[in-house]
């Protein structure tokens, strides 16, 4: 999503590092140009103005003035802004009160609010805390079949409700998680396609029903300004506590991200990644500024993972490499299968320092791993031990079995050789060599 502003913003930064003085000129001209990176992003206006008035009166004090590092001085300014405007520290979700501990779910239709309550309720489910999904959107039946099936899906209880009245079909699943002592009770609400009397008149009476200690705004970010008057709305309305910015791995340019926090006064709280149920992370503002500022967020791909990597597996096979042994395709099959668990090539590099602008690598990651681990399936046990065993007439019959071309096994077992390689250089402690191996391998590393 913050592809462009990142570009651009990152542009600045390079430029910057480059200067040997930080003179009043330069900070004009470089804060013009974050003013323009950020009005293309979709940032709404007042918000761009605050910032630059603030990084203003930073920038132009002596300590970045004199300096050693000037630019990397103007660099941090820019940095600890960014991070300032998306909230500064991190508001985790607020569950101090007498079980359950109510969380209703608000915003418009397709927002993204039931799986956003689906993905919440995994996430508190990893957390030891028992949880119960409720909907009262009595207007679309898929709605309530969809949180319905995420229950099921995730192995979270779903309350099954009688009656028509969303109110009373709230203070039903109120009761009923009381009585079987749920730690969290989760309510999805009905959305409209655009703001109107009807729904915020029973989004409000819902709230005064169940009292919740987290009423949390689900945004799309990819609606751009309209995100940021919607929040506003909901805002004067309901007294919201965080919000949930869906649809971050979308293409829109990213603006309602740096809106939203500054308009609203209210934390984000989580961003929505992609439609799986381990797509909701917590949002991290000054990891997000590191971010946007191509600096990349070590911190958080390694929390993610250590709550999707098989931890046996990795060490399993660390041991392997470490010992210096062969690496053969069934190491490469489960080296690809523990990638995907971490959301994939594209997640990795955009949390990578340096790597975020690398869109050649990303294309597509989804097919093109399918089919190697098509291909790898469609060999025998022995081949994926002994790959060079795999001549033509077994390549043919691999080809055959995966449903591709030959040229596509001859591509994939090119790129199993590069990777053994590389295995072999770190089993010799060479991660400078292993470093220097991956520039033939991954385009525009330098």
């Amino acid at each position: 999503m913050f592809e462009n502003l990142s570009g651009r913003l990152g542009g600045i930064v390079k430029t910057l590092r480059g200067q040997a003085r930080i003179t009043e000129a330069n900070i004009q001209d470089t804060l013009r140009q974050v003013r323009m990176a950020l009005l293309e992003a979709d940032v709404a206006l007042p918000v761009v103005k605050q910032f630059i008035e603030d990084v203003k009166a930073k920038a132009m004090g002596a300590d970045v003035l004199q300096s050693l590092t000037p630019g990397q001085a103007l660099i941090g300014i820019v940095q600890d802004e960014l991070s300032k405007l998306m909230g500064g520290e991190t508001a985790d979700i607020n569950l101090a009160a007498q079980p359950p501990a109510v969380i209703l779910m608000a915003g418009l239709q397709g927002s993204g609010k039931t799986t956003s309550s689906g993905k919440l309720a995994r996430l508190l489910k990893s957390r030891k805390k028992k949880v119960l999904l409720a909907s009262c959107d009595v207007y679309r039946p898929a709605a309530i079949d969809q949180l319905r099936q995420l229950g099921r899906q995730l192995e979270v209880d779903f309350f099954e409700a009688s009656g028509n009245d969303p109110v009373g079909i709230a203070q039903q699943a109120q009761e009923h998680a009381r009585k079987q002592f749920y730690d969290v009770l989760i309510v999805d609400t009905a959305g409209r396609l655009a703001i109107d009397e009807a729904m915020m008149a029973e989004i409000k009476a819902l709230h005064a029903a169940l009292k919740p200690v987290e009423t949390l705004f689900v945004v799309d970010a990819m609606q751009g300004q309209d995100a940021v008057n919607t929040a506003k709305a909901f805002n004067e309305t309901l007294p919201l506590t965080g919000i949930i910015l869906t649809k971050l791995d979308g293409d829109a340019r990213g603006g309602a991200a740096l809106s939203v926090r500054h308009i609203t006064g209210k934390p984000i709280k989580f961003v929505g990644l992609g439609e799986k149920p381990d797509g909701l992370e917590a949002f991290h503002p000054e990891r997000m500024a590191s971010r946007i500022l191509g600096m990349g967020d070590v911190l958080s791909l390694i929390e993610h993972a250590q709550s999707s990597v098989d931890l046996a597996e990795a060490k399993k096979f660390a041991d392997k490499v470490k010992k210096g042994k062969n690496f053969d395709l069934e190491d490469f099959k489960s080296q690809i299968t523990q990638m995907r668990k971490m959301g994939g090539l594209s997640a990795l590099m955009d949390k990578m320092p340096g790597m975020g602008q690398m869109p050649q690598m990303t294309g597509n990651e989804d097919k093109a791993i399918n089919r190697v681990e098509g291909i790898i399936n469609s060999m025998t046990a022995q081949e994926r031990r002994q790959p060079e065993l795999i001549k033509a007439s077994r390549k043919r019959r691999i080809a055959a079995g995966a449903g591709v071309q030959v040229q596509e096994v001859n591509r994939m077992l090119n790129q199993f050789e590069q990777t053994q390689k590389m295995m072999k250089m770190m089993g010799k402690g060479g991660l400078g060599k292993m470093m220097r191996g991956m520039k033939g391998i991954l385009p525009g590393m330098k």
